[in-house]
């Protein structure tokens, strides 16, 4: 299945992504250290964010499949760039604060969905994962 986005310029290093089948649309800034205002996520923000995000509902699927409960699960993602050209993402690290009260098989098989999202197995083995799971 194709889903479809739209990136207008906006000038001053600003572009605006529609996505095409529900009109949100959200707008990005080149970063500071990149010649720009950084009041946006940058593109390369929304690589690591949804990296985040993306390990966080494969997680979710399983736990509703498994009549488990994720609400109030946060993930805190950080993203470092390469100090030498060309410039890139070096690596993204994301840390897990879950809820109390599972089993361990419970959290074992939730901490593997999480290694088995999309975004995760399409980035570059180049770009460092490191992944934490603070379970309570």
């Amino acid at each position: 299945m194709a889903v479809a986005f739209t990136t207008t310029y906006l000038g001053d290093l600003r572009t605006a992504i529609t996505h095409e089948p529900s009109g949100t649309v959200i707008e990005t800034d080149a970063p500071v250290d990149n010649h720009g205002r950084g009041e946006r996520f940058s593109p390369t923000d929304l690589v690591a964010a949804s990296l985040g995000s993306c390990m966080l509902t494969i997680m979710g699927i399983v736990a509703k499949r498994e009549g488990l409960d994720l609400s109030g699960t946060k993930v805190q993602v950080e993203k470092h760039m390469t100090s030498t050209p060309p410039r890139r993402l070096a690596e993204i690290v994301v840390a897990f604060v879950l809820p109390a009260g599972f089993a361990s098989d419970q959290r074992q098989k939730l901490e593997r969905a999480a290694h088995t999202c999309p975004v995760s197995l399409s980035l570059h083995p180049e770009i460092k994962q490191t992944v934490t799971f603070s379970w309570g």
